[in-house]
C-alpha cells in the first residue's frame, strides 16, 4: 500500500519525523581528495629534498637517493597499510552484518604497527649484546663496511655473522676443574628446571592434575637443594686461571650465595615486623611505619660512609656477611610494609579461633599465617634476590679482591681500561650471568604479580 503524495508534490513525513538523505558526491569524494592532497605534498617534499647538500663525514653513510628512496618506501608502507585496513573492514561488515568505520580500523593498525616497533626497540639492544657474546673481535660495536653488498653489515646494525664463535665463553671456563660430584648436581640442577619448564608448559595448555602438581613441588625442592649443595661445595681452589674472566663462575657462586642470603633474612625480618605491625597495638606503631615511609625516599648510597664505617667497627669489610647485613638492612622497610598489607587481608577470625583453642600469638604467627602466606614470602624472597643480584655500588666498596666480586663488581672490570676494554667477554659474561635471573622470573612470575596484589589489597 503506497501514500498518496500531497499537494505541492511532497511525500508525508515518515513516523520518526525524518528523511534519510544519500551522502552527497562530496562527502564521498572528501576522502580521496584529501589523499590526493597529501600524496601531492609529498611529491613536492621529495623534489625539495633532492636538492638539499648535506656535508658528508666519515661516520655517516650515504646513499645516492636516499631520501628518494626512504619516501618513497614510506609512501608505499602508507599506501599498504591504508588498503590492508579497508580489507580488513569490508571483511569486517561481510562477516558480521553491522557497519565498521574505516577509521576504527585504521587506528588499529596504527596502534599495532607502533606496538611491534616498541617491542623491536626494547629487544635490539638485548639481540646485539647476544651476537656480541660470540663476537671475537673484542668489539661492542660494529663499525659500518660500505663496500659490503648487505645493507644490515653496511649500515653496521649487525656483526658479521660468519665471525661468530664461541671464543669469549671459553675464557670464562679457562682454567675451572669441577669435580665429578659437582657436574652431577649442575646436571641434577639442569634437569630439574629443565622438567619446571614443561611443567609450566603443561599448565598452559591444559589443567594440571593433582600428581603433577606434587612432582612439581618435588622437582623445586631438588633443585633447591642441588643448587644450595653447589654453592656451599664450590671453593676459589677450584678456579686456576691467571685473568679476572676465568674467576667469572666464582663472581656467580658469590652472587647466587650473598643474593640466596640476603632473601632468607628479608623473609625472616620482613614477617616478624610485618605481622606485628598488623596486628599487635603498641606505642610508637605509627610512627615507625611512618619513618619506613620516611627512609624510602633517600637512595642507598647515602648511607655508604656510614655502612662503611660501621663495617669497619665491626670488622666486616670485605667479608659476605657484611654485605648480607647491609642488603639485610634496607631491605626491611619496604618488605615489612608488603608483609603488612597481606596479612590485613587475612580474615582475623582464624587467629582468634586458634587462640581459642590455646594457641599462642607466636603459634598462630607460625601455624596458621605462614602457612597461607606462600606466595607473599616467594615474592619478598625473589624480590630481593633480583634486587640484590643486580646491585653494584654497595658491592664495589665494601669487597676487594677478585675472588670475592660479586657479578657487578666483575663486570664492572672487564670495561675499567681505556684502551684495554673486554667488550666480547663483558657481553659474554652478562649473557651468562642473566640466565639465573631469567630463569628465577619466568619459573615464579606468577608470585610477582600475586604477590604484589596481595600486598596492596586490604578487605
Amino acid at each position: 500500500m503506497t501514500t498518496a503524495p500531497q499537494p505541492g508534490g511532497q511525500r508525508p513525513l515518515p513516523p520518526g519525523g525524518y528523511v534519510h538523505q544519500e551522502p552527497s558526491w562530496l562527502r564521498k569524494a572528501m576522502p580521496w581528495l584529501v589523499l590526493l592532497g597529501l600524496l601531492v605534498g609529498l611529491g613536492f617534499l621529495v623534489q625539495a629534498l633532492s636538492k638539499v647538500q648535506l656535508a658528508r663525514g666519515f661516520s655517516i653513510y650515504f646513499v645516492e637517493g636516499g631520501w628518494q628512496r626512504f619516501l618513497l618506501f614510506l609512501l608505499a608502507a602508507s599506501g599498504f597499510l591504508a588498503l590492508t585496513s579497508l580489507i580488513g573492514q569490508r571483511l569486517g561488515q561481510a562477516r558480521t552484518g553491522k557497519r565498521i568505520s574505516y577509521l576504527a580500523v585504521l587506528g588499529d593498525q596504527l596502534t599495532h604497527l607502533f606496538l611491534i616497533l616498541v617491542v623491536f626497540v626494547a629487544i635490539y639492544p638485548l639481540f646485539y649484546v647476544l651476537l656480541a657474546a660470540f663476537d671475537p673481535r673484542n668489539s661492542l660495536f660494529a663499525f659500518p663496511n660500505f663496500q659490503d653488498p648487505n645493507l644490515l653489515y653496511r649500515a653496521g646494525l649487525l656483526p658479521e655473522l660468519g665471525q661468530l664463535n664461541t671464543e669469549n665463553f671459553g675464557r670464562l671456563f679457562d682454567g675451572v676443574t669441577i669435580p665429578a660430584y659437582q657436574l652431577l648436581l649442575a646436571g641434577i640442577a639442569g634437569a630439574s628446571i629443565a622438567a619446571l619448564l614443561l611443567m609450566a608448559l603443561a599448565n598452559r595448555i591444559g589443567r594440571t592434575p593433582e600428581a603433577l602438581t606434587q612432582a612439581r613441588s618435588w622437582v623445586t625442592r631438588a633443585l633447591i637443594a642441588a643448587t644450595v649443595l653447589l654453592l656451599i661445595f664450590m671453593t676459589p681452589a677450584q678456579f686456576q686461571g691467571t685473568s679476572n674472566e676465568s674467576k667469572f663462575l666464582l663472581s656467580v657462586r658469590n652472587t647466587l650465595f650473598v643474593s640466596g642470603m640476603t632473601g632468607v633474612l628479608a623473609i625472616l625480618l620482613s614477617t616478624t615486623a610485618g605481622y606485628a605491625m598488623a596486628r599487635l597495638r603498641f606505642p610508637g606503631r605509627f610512627q615507625m611505619l611512618l619513618f619506613f615511609i620516611f627512609i624510602q625516599m633517600f637512595p642507598v648510597f647515602l648511607a655508604l660512609v656510614a655502612i662503611y664505617t660501621l663495617l669497619t667497627i665491626l670488622g666486616l669489610v670485605n667479608t659476605f656477611t657484611g654485605l648480607i647485613l647491609a642488603y639485610s638492612g634496607g631491605a626491611i622497610a619496604f618488605n615489612t610494609w608488603i608483609y603488612k598489607g597481606y596479612v590485613e587481608s587475612l580474615p582475623e577470625s582464624l587467629e582468634e579461633a586458634a587462640m581459642v583453642d590455646g594457641a599462642t600469638r607466636w603459634q598462630t604467627f607460625r601455624m596458621v599465617v605462614l602457612p597461607l602466606s606462600g606466595g607473599i614470602l616467594a615474592f619478598i624472597f625473589l624480590n630481593q634476590f633480583i634486587g640484590t643480584y643486580a646491585e653494584f655500588i654497595l658491592a664495589s666498596v665494601l669487597l676487594t679482591g677478585v675472588e670475592q666480586w660479586t657479578v657487578g663488581v666483575m663486570l664492572r672490570s672487564f670495561t675499567s681500561g681505556q684502551f684495554s676494554t673486554k667488550w666480547g667477554v663483558f657481553a659474554a659474561s652478562a649473557t651468562l650471568g642473566a640466565l639465573p635471573i631469567v630463569a628465577l622470573f619466568y619459573g615464579f612470575q606468577n608470585y610477582f604479580v600475586g604477590g604484589t596484589m596481595a600486598g596492596g589489597v586490604k578487605e
